[in-house]
């Protein structure tokens, strides 16, 4: 978000990085929780620690001290995770169905209504200053943290670094990377705050480097741009500063979950957009009834077909994919503000699967796995590797055909 403006402040990291020019001793930067998995600790790899070398000469050129570069590395190295990770993003690969179940299930929703009630306040003073709709960001706050209690615990130096020098986004990591020093430098940051997700994103609302120094924002006027700590009012400012600079309209919906009619054949997707006007003459009307809002041209999305939820979505919802591309991502944005809003879940059914199965059912499974001695996960009603490997085990021990896949007969065999 913006270059940093303010004056760095005599606070205890300023204070740190006085001490490197004098001479003092350096303290390490985050070091990765034990608890994570072990492709998220740092492994040997010979060419990546070149990489590194490299890119500190071009750092040096671009102004980090030698101090900086010393401190921000140490105990840092290569984490083949987050590049496993890269590759498979929930929000890219899951259906919608999968992703609302990971991301928006009902004791989340009935704990994010909690954690935003207590916030609202705060949320109310950023949503009057930047038209950014309190619910919107607390949505936001719980996709990304959970509401602030999953903040990461991933050493950010490290994280950006593998991935600039695995090199499929190299230059976008490469400058997440170095903005990720500019924070050590300037003194916004601590060097054990810099862990947040496998992409380096960090905070309540999981900012990468690169929008904190372009959006950063004290609004409590503590003299520190503080996304980090326990009070989340900096990152939710942050957070509205970033859709506002990108272009969200204040006080205009992202969208709304839509009917479509019997034989509806008008093209879809996010490039075909249309007057709410010609929508409505093409058939499409609210799901839970009323009026559709006319907010401008609109399109519709029907992310599993014309048979399952269907949504008319306008031009703040674009401004949703401005932080995640993901279309996933933006429904499940709008999704939880309305929930966390009041609103009820919604009105159309995915229907089975292309097992024959409804998520409840998807969820039966689980639950009979986990009773029956096979560890089937917590029963969401996603199918992922650790149901798919409870399925196996449990086909193995009972004599049946080792598929690792759910069906109806293996759900009756459970009830």
């Amino acid at each position: 978000m913006t270059l940093n403006r303010r004056l760095v402040m005599m606070a205890p990291a300023a204070l740190w990085l006085a001490g490197c020019g004098a001479g003092m001793a350096i303290p390490d930067v985050a070091r990765p929780d034990p608890e994570l998995d072990p492709g998220l600790r740092p492994q040997p790899n010979a060419d990546y620690d070149a990489w590194v070398l490299a890119f500190k000469d071009r750092a040096r050129r671009r102004g980090i001290s030698d101090a900086v570069l010393t401190a921000g590395f140490r105990g840092q190295g290569y984490l083949p995770g987050v590049i496993e990770r890269d590759r498979n993003q929930t929000e890219f690969k899951r259906s919608l169905e999968d992703y609302l179940a990971i991301v928006a299930p009902e004791e989340k929703v009935t704990f994010g209504r909690r954690m935003v009630g207590a916030q609202r306040a705060a949320l109310a003073q950023v949503e009057a200053r930047y038209g950014v709709s309190a619910d919107i960001l607390g949505s936001i706050w719980g996709l990304e943290s959970y509401f602030g209690t999953r903040r990461g615990k991933i050493p950010v130096i490290s994280a950006t670094s593998t991935l600039a020098w695995e090199g499929r986004r190299g230059a976008f990591f490469e400058s997440n990377l170095m903005n990720a020093l500019r924070l050590l430098q300037t003194g916004d940051a601590r060097p054990e705050q810099l862990v947040g997700s496998w992409a380096g994103a960090m905070g309540h609302t999981q900012l990468i480097p690169d929008a904190y120094q372009r959006h950063a924002v004290d609004f409590d006027g503590d003299g520190k741009r503080d996304i980090w700590s326990d009070n989340p009012i900096d990152a939710f400012a942050t957070t509205a500063r970033f859709l506002s600079d990108a272009g969200w309209r204040r006080g205009q919906p992202w969208g709304l979950e839509v009917r479509l009619p019997q034989g509806f054949d008008a093209a879809i997707g996010r490039g075909n957009r249309r007057s709410v006007a010609q929508w409505q003459a093409l058939g499409v009307t609210a799901a839970r009834g009323g009026a559709l809002p006319d907010a401008g041209p609109a399109a519709v999305l029907a992310p599993m077909g014309l048979g399952a939820p269907a949504f008319l979505v306008f031009h703040n919802f674009n401004m949703i994919l401005r932080y995640n591309p993901s279309e996933n991502y933006g429904l499940g944005v709008g999704y939880m503000a309305g929930r966390l809003a009041g609103g009820g879940p919604l009105v159309a059914s995915f229907g089975p699967d292309a097992n024959g199965l409804t998520l409840q059912d998807r969820k039966a499974l689980q639950a009979g796995l986990t009773r029956a001695g096979y560890d089937a996960g917590t029963p969401d009603g996603v199918m992922g590797k650790k149901t798919e490997a409870a399925i196996s085990a449990y086909q193995a021990a009972n004599g049946l055909s080792v598929t690792g896949q759910p069906s109806r007969a293996l759900l009756e065999r459970l009830r």
